[in-house]
């Protein structure tokens, strides 16, 4: 069962739902998709780490082939590659590496050769085994991380939780298109029902089962609340507004770790989460 858990920004609460998630359904795998910026392993601190690099493909010339015909400059649809001076020039920072100016160059001129843009970082906390995506500074996409990181944890038999990026972007797509349920991290304002509405847009494209969490959720009427209610979403639970659970996150705690409360409130969501999954992919007739 692979659940991811989004939110249309940052700072909503996603990391918090999915760290107490994974650590309360042990055995369980965390993957870290927020190539960006992850932190969930500061939650966890995994021991027994195993770094991989990840590559990209990225052309290079043989100047002696090349006979300037431009061919790859032309069909180049990020402009990566420019022909100055008898010489081509590749700019490999803003090449996607799709391979089209290798397959196009009839001088043959053009072959590949990796680029590392990131590394994965997995370990092991308890039962939990942690997954961690890091995109090295000013690459383009996090897309091909994120790819390795689902692969490495596709083969586990646990319930996976899939710590999404922020928003609604490509690399948001990348991480839910093979999970099961997806979970909607909001808060009770404007801000967070406009987010909301982001995520919730995404997911109905991607034809997701998912359901509602309101954090930060204060008394009577608010905002990403009532968005649900007419708009006909599931809200599967709430975490109400609490000083002490700040605290305990912003410090780098597990907060089922250390109260019973908390354990029992994420308990309950887990076993709403749970649930709705079963009554989602039970065969219906």
């Amino acid at each position: 069962m692979k659940i991811a858990v989004l939110s249309g920004k940052g700072g909503t609460g996603k990391t918090l739902l999915a760290v107490n998630l994974a650590a309360l359904a042990q055995p369980a795998v965390y993957v870290d998709c927020d190539v960006e910026e992850p932190n969930g392993h500061l939650y966890f601190r995994p021991k027994h780490i195993v770094q991989k690099p990840v590559c990209i493909k990225i052309p290079q010339v043989n100047p002696t082939l090349c006979n300037g015909c431009r061919k790859c400059v032309e069909h180049c649809a990020f402009n990566a590659l420019a022909y100055v001076k008898d010489n081509l020039l590749i700019f490999d920072d803003i090449c996607h590496s799709c391979g089209l100016c290798s397959l196009l160059c009839p001088q043959k001129a053009l072959s590949e050769i990796d680029k590392e843009i990131g590394i994965i970082q997995s370990g092991r906390a308890d039962d939990v085994c942690i997954h961690t995506g890091i995109l090295h500074i000013g690459q383009a996409t996090g897309i091909p991380i994120i790819q390795n990181l689902l692969l490495e944890a596709s083969s586990a038999d646990a319930l996976t939780v899939i710590d999404c990026p922020p928003g609604s972007a490509c690399i948001v797509m990348e991480s839910i298109k093979d999970a099961d349920f997806c979970l909607l991290v909001t808060e009770p304002t404007l801000f967070g029902a406009h987010n909301l509405s982001m995520v919730h847009d995404l997911v109905t494209l991607f034809n997701k089962p998912f359901g509602v969490i309101i954090n930060k959720s204060i008394p009577g009427a608010n905002p990403a609340e009532t968005f649900c209610k007419e708009n006909n979403l599931p809200v599967l639970g709430k975490i109400p507004y609490d000083k002490h659970l700040s605290i305990l996150h912003s410090n780098g705690e597990i907060a089922v770790k250390h109260s019973e409360t908390y354990r029992a409130l994420f308990s309950s969501l887990l076993d709403a989460v749970i649930k709705e999954v079963r009554h989602e992919t039970a065969p219906h007739s």
